[in-house]
């Protein structure tokens, strides 16, 4: 097992490291599928690096391909393997890179990052990747991709042909599964092991569950080996933080439609709280969260991020206006993005007009600025709230958010441990880890209130009860109500009218007296941000467009060639093409790029004009470069050319 003084590996990381290094020295032979249930933000971006150093290190893998299933989690992939303190812990000088969907992906690195969509949009290139080289397929969270039926071929779309829509999770796992049967290694990662909707999740073994109708995933399945780091654990080892959770009450009332537009009838108004769910939960819920108690619960988070920020800055001292990390931050989760978009002018009317400007970010899939909103928000000390959907809640590192504001009607426990998982992350610019705590403010209503339980459990805080026993309490009347409405829309032929907050309540969940005598967690002193290869790419392609735009500029005000208008940038980009050997900028390697920028500091692409001759599309630009020489020849002699 690899450790450090610095940065000792938790118990599932610690296990993935003694068991690809038995799996390198011929030990485990014949395990090549690893399945790493991981809790949310226990520390499972490191899981691919751990596996890729020990597995190409030795030869057992040529290439790693790591598959997301968000675009703004690329990066943070790459970061997890450019990390100087792990590459120290780990004694790896292994890089990925973001890719598209462009040939050679990896670019002569140790291996590349894609998302599910673009693997489903190009899935032959993915899978002659993989069947090229000897490929670690690590596949993030697997859940989004449901097991395929009978009717659902495992066979993979050709080549640009794209799923109906990026929702698609069936096409995900028809184009995934080729990938899957073909790599060396399998490395599936999950911060749960349950779909929403009940499915079974692609190439996972199941058996028969306890209770009859039930499946459950086979821990003890022939050829695979199962890693678990479960909230308790995460808890124990001081690698998450215990929760508080502060749950506003409410009522609300609404207009529920008829069978015609007349006869609707006015309902409420209805508490949210009550001991079991009932027919007037979803609806009171749906209209609170467009009303004014999203307006209560949303200025109870703003309070709470300001004076968390307020007391760390005092204790920082630092002067108005002074920026820092570690002062803590504020994710909001809207139901949708209407209401986000009405959130985040809510916020921004609370601050004065400069401030909310510069802390303020809104986050959805219709701002074309979201991607540079949501790594602003996770890389930068500003801005110090984030309003969003879903963009946001799912894998996102930022480790600053200290407050959640829950304003969302989905209900479903995967979801949840997601979002509340953003707070939950141990933030190293903080201070010590018992002086950080996540507090999310959610609606009090028994459905949130039935997985704060759970979480409890996990925390070590109840004790752990059978399901049968758990759900005994609820009448059998109300069960079958809530079977028959399970999916029905949220908000179906309902007009919210309004609502309000009638208390707020906090339930502190710290971890029980078995967590007493775990020793506290090593800080990690911050080191400095290494440049991931897609930002070091898209730097050196910037320098040399800058560098080739400036050799035209200098020789067309030297003379050097005819003024000819546009065109004159294009047609130096295509000597420079030809010096470097017909290859094009978008396909070149880190050190091809280098040696590109390193030949134009010390050579003039017009001395190299002559390259172009012989092509059609530049005949006419060699012919002026030959009259431009002779009018240059003739102007400094005294004899003219003859006939």
């Amino acid at each position: 097992m690899v450790t450090s003084h610095r940065s000792p590996l938790r118990a599932h990381q610690a296990a993935l490291a003694n068991l690809v290094a038995a799996m390198a020295h011929g030990e485990a032979s014949g395990g090549t599928d690893i399945l790493a249930a991981v809790t949310p933000g226990g520390g499972k971006s490191l899981l691919p690096v751990i596996a890729a150093a020990r597995l190409i290190g030795v030869g057992r893998v040529e290439r790693i391909c790591w598959v997301v299933p968000r675009d703004s989690l690329r990066l943070q992939a790459e970061e997890a393997f450019a990390d100087p303190v792990w590459r120290t812990t780990l004694g790896h000088a292994l890089s990925v890179r973001a890719a598209d969907n462009e040939p050679d992906p990896s670019r002569g690195l140790a291996g590349y990052v894609t998302t599910y969509q673009a693997i489903a949009a190009a899935p032959d290139l993915h899978l002659a990747e993989v069947r090229r080289h000897r490929t670690l397929l690590v596949v993030d969270e697997v859940h989004h991709l449901p097991n395929l039926g009978e009717d659902e071929p495992a066979a993979p779309l050709s080549s640009g042909q794209a799923p109906a829509s990026s929702e698609d999770a069936s096409a995900w796992s028809r184009a995934l599964l080729p990938l899957l049967e073909s790599a060396t290694v399998r490395l599936l990662l999950s911060g749960t092991l349950e779909r929403a909707d009940g499915r079974r999740i692609l190439r996972l073994p199941y058996r028969t569950g306890p209770e009859a109708g039930t499946q459950e995933v086979d821990l003890e399945a022939p050829g695979w080996a199962i890693i678990g780091y479960s909230r308790a654990q995460a808890v124990a080892e001081r690698a998450v933080l215990p929760v508080t959770f502060g749950a506003l009450d409410g009522e609300a009332s609404w207009l529920q439609a008829g069978r015609t537009a007349t006869e609707g009838v006015r309902l409420g108004p209805h508490r949210l709280s009550g001991r079991y769910p009932t027919v007037t939960t979803r609806p009171a819920l749906f209209t609170a969260l467009r009303t004014g108690f999203a307006r209560e619960l949303l200025q109870e988070a703003f309070r709470a991020t300001r004076n968390l920020r307020t007391h760390r800055r005092a204790e920082r001292g630092l002067a108005v206006g002074e920026t820092a990390q570690g002062l803590g931050k504020l994710l909001v989760v809207a139901p949708d993005q209407r209401s986000a978009r009405r959130y985040c002018e809510m916020l921004r009317c609370w601050m004065p007009p400069q401030q909310a400007e510069r802390e303020v970010r809104l986050a959805t899939s219709d701002e074309r600025s979201a991607p540079e909103a949501l790594a602003a928000f996770r890389l930068m000390a500003e801005p110090a709230i984030l309003v969003t959907v879903a963009m946001a809640y799912e894998g996102l590192d930022a480790p600053e958010v200290a407050v959640v504001a829950a304003l969302t009607h989905i209900r479903s426990r995967p979801w949840l441990e997601q979002m509340i998982a953003r707070a939950t992350r141990v933030d190293p610019h903080a201070g010590p880890y018992e002086s950080q705590s996540a507090l999310v403010f959610h609606p009090d209503d028994p459905l949130f209130a039935r997985f704060r339980r759970g979480i409890e459990t996990e925390q070590g805080m109840l004790a752990r009860q059978r399901r049968r026993n758990a759900e005994a309490g609820i009448p059998s009347w109300l069960a079958e109500h809530l079977a028959m409405h399970r999916d029905e829309g949220e908000g179906r032929g309902i007009t919210p009218l309004e609502s309000n907050a009638l208390g707020l309540r906090y339930a502190s969940l710290k971890p029980g007296p078995a967590f007493d005598e775990v020793r506290p967690e090593r800080q990690v002193a911050p080191t400095p941000v290494t440049e991931s290869p897609s930002a070091a790419e898209r730097r050196l392609r910037t320098r040399i467009s800058e560098a080739v735009a400036a050799q035209a500029v200098e020789d067309e005000a030297n003379r050097r060639v005819p003024h000819s208008g546009e065109g004159l940038y294009h047609r130096y980009n295509a000597a420079l093409k030809r010096v470097l050997g017909n290859k094009g900028r978008a396909r070149m390697t880190l050190p091809e790029l280098e040696a590109a920028l390193a030949w134009l500091e010390r050579n003039r692409l017009v001395d190299h004009f002559h390259l172009l001759e012989g092509d059609p599309r530049y005949a006419w630009t060699a012919a002026r470069r030959r009259r431009a020489a002779w009018s240059r020849l003739f102007a400094h002699s005294d004899t003219g050319p003859t006939d």
